[in-house]
């Protein structure tokens, strides 16, 4: 194990940590350099778990008891420790959950592997709120959710914010993004399943109806969370889908939606 005691925020060896709070600049950065960052450690821990592999971690002093068995695992990656104030001063926010690692992204995996033995779906059509995204993710794991599909233009499932509303589930769930949309909901239909979106419709289908149907495969699309789903991809679908509502409320937030349809939705085999 070698420890690097930092002592000036302008140290380039941790310039994976730079700039954390600008999510502009991250989404483009991470993606482009093949690293995302992993924060806390029981995320830290679930990314490891998951077969990811490190590039450097980045801590204060009073974690390395708590993380000592994963440095020793991982004896040639560096581990950067500084004071409380000089990691704010690097990442830009107060580091309280532990630890953080740069993580090396993993190599996507081909969306016909993906799709070979699922039978449930989730398809997130542009919805940019990490938060969201992590929370889908998150409820995609406990509900049995083989894989989950991002539009071109969806935030990215790896992002900071995104993995840590995930609870590190994100590392769980298969997922790919999709580079033709709505075009590549073409290559669902081809494996066989029914793609179903949700969103109000004039001719959407109350949601315990389509359960009732126990759709062998089914591909459940997400939409946006302002506009909602665009008139292409509407076109582009077998059926919509909707949560009946009461009280004069018409629709949920879209992570709180996708959890719901999700438990309704699951195969009943």
């Amino acid at each position: 194990m070698t420890f690097h005691y930092l002592e000036s925020a302008d140290d380039p060896r941790v310039s994976d940590y730079t700039t954390l709070t600008d999510v502009h600049l991250r989404k483009l950065r991470e993606p482009a350099e093949g690293m995302y960052i992993a924060e806390s450690s029981r995320v830290l821990r679930r990314a490891l778990a998951a077969g990811h592999q490190p590039r450097s971690f980045f801590l204060a002093e009073k974690w390395l008891e708590d993380l000592r068995d994963v440095f020793e695992a991982h004896p040639d990656v560096p581990v950067f420790i500084g004071t409380a104030a000089l990691l704010e001063e690097i990442t830009g926010f107060h580091l309280h959950r532990g630890a953080m690692a740069a993580m090396h992204r993993p190599v996507p995996v081909p969306l016909a592997e993906l799709l070979a033995s699922a039978q449930r779906v989730a398809v997130l059509e542009d919805i940019v709120d990490h938060t969201n995204v992590g929370a889908i993710f998150r409820s995609a794991a406990a509900l049995g959710v083989d894989a989950v599909l991002v539009s071109p233009r969806c935030g990215d499932p790896l992002y900071r914010r995104s993995v840590r509303v995930s609870m590190g589930t994100v590392f769980q769930v298969p997922w790919s993004r999709l580079e033709s949309w709505p075009g590549d909901l073409e290559l669902l239909k081809e494996q066989g399943f029914t793609v179903a979106a949700m969103e109000l419709t004039d001719d959407a289908l109350d949601l315990d109806e389509v359960a009732a149907r126990n759709i062998p495969k089914l591909a459940l699309v997400l939409g946006t969370e302002g506009a909602g789903m665009s008139p292409e991809t509407l076109a582009a679908v077998d059926i919509a889908v909707k949560i009946p509502m009461r009280a004069g409320v018409d629709s949920l937030n879209v992570a709180a939606a996708s959890a719901v349809a999700f438990w309704e939705l699951r195969p009943r085999n």
